[in-house]
């Protein structure tokens, strides 16, 4: 049993000072709000820990090599193709240890990997079938995240195409086989398994169903859904649908479905996944760096749809930029300010459920024991009311870090990994040289 004193910490109903959280067994036993201190002294304000809805570990190595030219987004996944061939178990290990660890030491505790690099290259699979699955497994481990890892269903190159040289790393060749894969991964303490569908131009319609049934009904299901102009005029091409519409005539859209990006969306599109009780894990970072365009969050929300955050790319890595964003960007598109409460962009920006991990997300009894307390005395803070944080706050100011009742970052340093700048370093130069 573990107690922590936080001089201040957000509660689900509000910021309550000196506040006592007693952790056992990885989860929070008692909170007391005005206790005395004692046991280990949280200075600053203590949230709960944040979720990463979407990552691609691997896309960690492209931060600052795709600036050179203008191209568009066909053009960056050409050089994002390149990368994946390039990497093996291994190799993936060391790379996505260093990823993990940056997502904590930025106010992550949990996230969900959108994985679809599974086999060697010419998609031959590995003596172990899920060895690059557990690479990740390892190296979230070993950087003390929790870990989903969302398996990605990846059979096309396009509508009607076939994979091409890289994509075929992809590929189980079919639905059913990427099924029986998935099913022989093993979850534990901080590691569950849920499942992707890449986005209806990788999996053919007759196959959504497949994949909707291969997981597990309280695992989510996440899709890149509608992230670029050319999928959805694609789709409609092909099957007569938007992409959302297609889901929802194949009966892939329910509850524990996440659409990914949801940035071109229509007006139906929004009803449709408003009915399902669906979610949306917006990427701002990422939708910024790949010029995509700016995704209907608050009409989403006020349909009925839950909302989340995502680094994909991880071209930034910093649970407070993410999370402002989805009301920064609201505001450019709509003109207007105040389009989310900070406890709306909280309850976004901890939205767990979405990557499996309903339990977590709050600073209550019977939760989950993730905490991340930030510096409100930083050049950054310093001033604030304690609710700014969500929009003034980055992760140079996360001074400590929680997951399951585990200090992973102590002091602004990282307990598991020394070094997360040099383990990054590292394994990209030597990416890239070979």
């Amino acid at each position: 049993m573990t107690t922590y004193w936080c001089e201040r910490a957000w509660l689900p109903h509000g910021i309550a000072d000196a506040v006592q959280l007693v952790v056992h067994d990885g989860r929070i036993a008692s909170v007391t709000p005005g206790a005395p201190k004692c046991g280990t002294i949280l200075t600053g304000l203590t949230l709960p820990g944040f979720a990463n809805g979407h990552s691609h570990a691997f896309h960690r190595a492209l931060r600052g090599r795709t600036h050179h030219e203008r191209g568009t987004f066909w053009t960056w996944r050409e050089r994002m193709y390149s990368l994946a061939a390039r990497l093996d178990p291994d190799a993936y290990y060391r790379l996505a240890r260093g990823v993990y660890a940056e997502m904590v030491l930025g106010g992550y505790t949990s996230v969900g990997e959108f994985h679809y690099l599974h086999h060697a290259p010419g998609g031959k699979p590995y003596a172990s079938p899920n060895a690059m699955g557990d690479a990740l497994r390892q190296a979230a481990r070993d950087a003390g995240i929790r870990l989903t890892l969302l398996d990605t269903c990846y059979l096309a190159g396009g509508i009607g195409v076939a994979p091409d040289e890289v994509q075929q790393r992809f590929s189980d060749g079919s639905a059913e086989t990427w099924a029986e894969r998935v099913a022989t991964l093993k979850e534990d303490e901080l590691f569950r398994v849920g499942g992707a569908i890449h986005s209806v131009r990788a999996v053919p319609a007759a196959d959504l169903s497949t994949v909707h049934q291969g997981v597990p009904g309280d695992r989510p299901l996440h899709i890149h859904l509608s992230e670029q102009r050319a999928e959805n005029e694609q789709c409609e091409a092909a099957y007569g649908w938007t992409p959302t519409g297609l889901l929802q005539q194949h009966g892939v859209l329910d509850e524990r479905l996440v659409a990914v990006h949801a940035t071109h969306l229509t007006d139906q599109d929004v009803v449709w996944l408003g009915q399902a009780r669906a979610a949306a894990c917006f990427c701002p970072t990422t939708e910024r760096d790949l010029g995509d365009g700016i995704g209907p969050a608050r009409q989403l929300l006020d349909a009925g749809v839950r909302l989340g955050v995502g680094s994909d790319s991880n071209a930034v890595v910093d649970a407070f930029e993410e999370t402002r964003a989805l009301e920064l960007d609201d505001r450019l598109a709509s003109e207007e300010r105040g389009r989310f409460t900070a406890e709306e962009l909280l309850s976004a920006g901890t939205d767990h459920a979405s990557v499996g991990w309903p339990e977590m997300g709050r600073l209550a009894v019977g939760a989950g024991a993730d905490l991340v307390t930030v510096a409100l005395d930083s050049v950054r803070t310093a001033g604030i009311e304690p609710s700014g944080v969500v929009f003034a706050a980055g992760a140079a100011d996360v001074r400590h870090v929680v997951v399951a009742g585990r200090e992973v970052v102590r002091e602004g340093g990282h307990v598991l990994v020394e070094r997360p700048e040099i383990v990054l370093a590292e394994e990209i130069e030597a990416l890239w040289r070979n």
